[in-house]
C-alpha cells in the first residue's frame, strides 16, 4: 500500500465506483496519479474538475495525516491492489479501495460467513446463533465469522466465535480505533486477542453519518461467501445485508422462527419468498455453501452416477459452457423454451445430479 492509494480515496469528486473505474483503466493508484490530463479526461472519461483534482494531488495532505494516524494506533491500511485484500470483496462492484484493519488480516483469507440479525434479539435467537456457530466450528476449522458488533445477534455471533476458537471480524461503521457501540469494547478487545480483526472502510477524517451503517452492511455481505439471518422483524439492517448478499450472488440463509414472533417476520418472509435458504444446522449451511465438496467445489465435486438424459435435457445442459451459474431468465433466453417446460427440464437435470439450484433462481452445472 502506497500513499497514492489513500490519497486516491481522499480526492474530491471521486466516489467508490469512480475509483473502481480508474483502477480498471490504469491498474493502480500510482499510474492514476502519473496519468496526463488528456488521459484522465479522454481515456478515463473523467470530468475536467475531477481530473484537475488528481493532477493537483489534492488528497495527499490528508493522506499523509492518515498514515501518521495509522502508525499511532497500529492500524493497517490495505489497498485493493494488495495481495492481502479480501478476494471476495474485490468481486463486488462497489468495493472500497482501502480497508483499515486492526488485528489479523489473515482472518479474512479463509472461508468466511456472515451472521446477522436484529438488535433486539430474543433468547431463542441468541441460543440458535451460539448453537450454529459451535456446530460450524466442529465442521469448518478455518472459518471466520463476520458481523457488525451491534447489539443483539451480531455480538452474539462474535461471542460464540470467540467461545469456540474461531476468528471473527467486526465490520464497523466508524473509523478505527474507536469502537461502536462503546459497550462492546471488551468484546472487540477479546476478538483481537483471539486472532480476529476490526475492519472499517472509513479513514479517521471522515464525518460520521447514518448512511455509513448501510454502507457497512454491504461490506459484511461482500466479505462473506454466505450470509445467515438469524432473527429479523419486517424491516432492519440485517435484511439490507441479506439484500446486498443476494445482489452479490452470495448464498443467503435464514433460521426460521415461530410465525407469531415479531422477530421472525423478516426471516420467515425471506424463506417464503425464496430469497433465503432455510437452515437449521451446520450441515444445512455447509451443504448450501458446498463446503462439503472440498476447497474447490467445481474441481473436487464427486461425479454423480451416470444417468441417461433425454435429448432436451442434454441440450439444456449444453447451455452451461462454464462453471459459472446461469439464472432461469438467462436459460430461458438461451433456449427459447417455454417457462413451464424449462422448469420441468431443470427438475430432471437436478434429479439426475447434473445441475444444482442456487439462491436467486440460479443453476450451476455439476
Amino acid at each position: 500500500m502506497q500513499i497514492e492509494d489513500i490519497a486516491l480515496t481522499m480526492t474530491p469528486g471521486l466516489g467508490l465506483k469512480g475509483i473502481v473505474h480508474l483502477l480498471e483503466v490504469f491498474g493502480d493508484a500510482a499510474h492514476i496519479f502519473a496519468a496526463s490530463r488528456e488521459e484522465l479526461i479522454h481515456r478515463a472519461e473523467l470530468r475536467e474538475q475531477v481530473a484537475d483534482e488528481l493532477l493537483r494531488k489534492s488528497g495527499f495532505a490528508m493522506a499523509k495525516r492518515e498514515l501518521k494516524h495509522c502508525e499511532r494506533h497500529n492500524i493497517r491500511a490495505i489497498a485493493s491492489t494488495d495481495a492481502e485484500y479480501p478476494a471476495l470483496l474485490r468481486e463486488t462492484p462497489d468495493y472500497p479501495h482501502v480497508l483499515y484493519i486492526q488485528g489479523n488480516p489473515e482472518a479474512l483469507s479463509g472461508r468466511t460467513l456472515s451472521v446477522v440479525g436484529t438488535r433486539t434479539a430474543t433468547p431463542y435467537g441468541q441460543s440458535e446463533t451460539r448453537r450454529l456457530v459451535g456446530q460450524l466450528a466442529e465442521r469448518i476449522p478455518n472459518l471466520s465469522i463476520i458481523s457488525g458488533l451491534a447489539f443483539g445477534i451480531d455480538v452474539a455471533a462474535h461471542r460464540a466465535a470467540i467461545e469456540y476458537s474461531l476468528p471473527t471480524v467486526a465490520v464497523l461503521a466508524n473509523p478505527l480505533p474507536d469502537i461502536t457501540p462503546v459497550q462492546h469494547t471488551d468484546v472487540a478487545r477479546e476478538l483481537l486477542r483471539s486472532g480476529g480483526a476490526l475492519l472499517s472502510e472509513l479513514h479517521s477524517q471522515t464525518r460520521i453519518k447514518g448512511v455509513h451503517y448501510l454502507a457497512r452492511n454491504r461490506l459484511i455481505a461482500g466479505l462473506s461467501a454466505g450470509c445467515i439471518v438469524v432473527e429479523s422483524p419486517a424491516g432492519g439492517g440485517s435484511l439490507v445485508t441479506a439484500q446486498y448478499a443476494d445482489d452479490y450472488h452470495r448464498t443467503v440463509m435464514a433460521v426460521p422462527g415461530r410465525i407469531s414472533d415479531r422477530n421472525s417476520i423478516g426471516t420467515n418472509h425471506l424463506i417464503r419468498t425464496q430469497k433465503a435458504r432455510l437452515v437449521t444446522s451446520a450441515s444445512d449451511i455447509v451443504s448450501e455453501l458446498m463446503w462439503d465438496l472440498g476447497e474447490d467445489p467445481v474441481t473436487f465435486r464427486e461425479k454423480p452416477a451416470t444417468t441417461d438424459l433425454t435429448r432436451d435435457e442434454a441440450g439444456l445442459l449444453g447451455c452451461f459452457r462454464t462453471s459459472d451459474p446461469l439464472s432461469f431468465d438467462e436459460l430461458h433466453d438461451l433456449t427459447g423454451v417455454e417457462a413451464g417446460e424449462l422448469s420441468a427440464l431443470l427438475i430432471g437435470l437436478e434429479l439426475a445430479g447434473a445441475v444444482r439450484q442456487l439462491p436467486g433462481n440460479r443453476y450451476m452445472k455439476l
